[in-house]
């Protein structure tokens, strides 16, 4: 008789600092392997997550401390993650520190990604959606 054991969800709230990115990277990391997924997925997902969660570092408590929300569902084989902060919203900034270039790169790197929020209700969602089977090598 087997018995099917389903997939971990992972669910992590620290301070949006940003030493505590590396954190949420390898406990993803962790998931995606424990998942089987093929190195390319596991390579998309760390590196769209570390920026979806360096945004919230960045730009999400200017003037405060907060915290950094991050949950992982995994379905089959799909996972989707949701990067959430509880900060100003997204909103421009001309004294931005980077590019603008993250939110675009979470995009190519993820099957799909959402964007819930914004500067009237304080909270922003990252929602990305990554398949676990990609084929090809992860970068190097």
């Amino acid at each position: 008789m087997s018995t099917q054991v389903e997939a971990p969800d992972v669910w992590l709230s620290v301070p949006a600092r940003a030493e505590n990115v590396a954190v949420v990277r390898q406990a993803l990391a962790g998931l995606c392997e424990a998942l089987l997924a093929e190195p390319r997925a596991v390579a998309d997902v760390k590196l769209a997550v570390t920026e979806a969660c360096t945004n919230v570092v960045v730009h999400a408590y200017p003037n405060r401390q907060g915290l950094m929300e991050v949950e992982a569902r995994p379905d089959g084989r799909t996972l989707t993650v949701v990067v959430r902060d509880h900060g100003q919203g997204i909103v421009p900034r001309a004294d931005s520190p980077g590019l603008g270039l993250g939110l675009p790169m979470i995009a190519s790197l993820s099957d799909a990604v959402e964007i819930r929020g914004g500067a009237d209700d304080g909270r922003t969602e990252v929602i990305m959606t990554f398949g676990l089977d990609r084929a090809g090598e992860a970068p190097r």
